[in-house]
């Protein structure tokens, strides 16, 4: 007898698990063969509160982890990642890409994994000062995570879009909601599957799939957001973007990058969901020498 093949069923991921939509409905999105990509979750308003929950709550411990040690974490998000490339491959190509584009955009997705973990435990030198002050104290500025950001990645890509956004994020000590290409989002669940085994807590990135138009409103009014981030260029999702998160003065930082080129990274997309802290440290002047406490 001819075997059925057992067709994988993609959830979202939410608070480190894998929950069915809260909604219970589904969409087959088509490749360009006009075939079916899958049954793929379409998320509702109640799947984003319940990422922002989830995404809260992950902060604390994820912000105060030690930053060398969230460059461990992201590292071994790029070794996961490594170890089912030709998954990804398969499932890119599936897509629509030639199998030469999966597999640059897989091993740039590894690169770029592997950048950012470079930089969590110098991004803070970079980025602070010692500022210089009339009076008798020494003044610092320093970084600090912003909270809660949501993500909406480049519709036009599978894979490294996605990884491009998120990995600069949380590599700051963000956590994130991630809302995945929206035609194009296997390869979006499967890097879920492998943040789950790759020591991220749960809740730093929740992953939700389904409908733009549905999910953007609910995610930049929520007042536990406190930045947004959008590849792309449609005016329409910038429109909203900018009415929508002027509720709670959410910072928007929009990229229309070719992901796909191997310098499109730096540190200023860590300083993007940073807070700039200044501290004043007072100087006292004991028997004509100067002292701090």
């Amino acid at each position: 007898m001819e075997r059925l093949e057992v067709l994988k069923t993609y959830k979202i991921y939410i608070g480190g698990k894998f929950p069915r939509t809260e909604s219970g409905r589904y969409y087959t999105p088509l490749n360009k063969k006009g075939e079916q990509l899958g049954n793929i979750c379409q998320s509702s308003r109640k799947d984003v509160r319940n990422s922002v929950v989830a995404a809260r709550k992950a902060f604390g411990g994820w912000s105060e982890r030690p930053a060398f040690n969230r460059g461990q974490i992201l590292y071994r998000i790029a070794e996961m990642l490594e170890g089912r490339k030709s998954q990804f491959v398969e499932e890119l190509t599936f897509q629509g890409s030639t199998k030469a584009q999966a597999e640059k955009e897989v091993d740039l997705s590894i690169d770029r994994l592997i950048y950012y973990a470079g930089w969590c435990d110098k991004y803070a030198q970079i980025l602070g000062a010692v500022n210089p002050v009339a009076s008798s104290h020494f003044n610092f500025s320093v970084t600090e995570a912003m909270g809660v950001v949501g993500v909406i990645a480049d519709q036009k890509s599978a894979l490294i879009g996605l990884v491009s956004l998120v990995a600069p994020v949380i590599a700051g000590g963000n956590t994130c909601v991630v809302l995945s290409a929206e035609e194009l989002p296997l390869s979006a669940v499967t890097f879920a599957e492998v943040l789950n085994s790759s020591d991220v807590p749960g809740g730093v990135v929740n992953l939700l799939t389904g409908s733009l138009d549905e999910m953007i409103k609910p995610l930049t009014t929520h007042m536990d957001v406190n930045a947004m981030v959008y590849s792309g260029n449609d005016r329409d999702v910038m429109k909203e973007l900018k009415e929508s998160s002027s509720l709670n003065l959410k910072r928007i930082h929009t990229y229309d990058k070719d992901w796909m080129n191997t310098d499109a990274h730096d540190l200023y997309m860590i300083a993007d969901c940073q807070e700039v802290k200044t501290t004043w440290h007072p100087i006292e002047n004991i028997g004509g020498a100067s002292s701090s406490y």
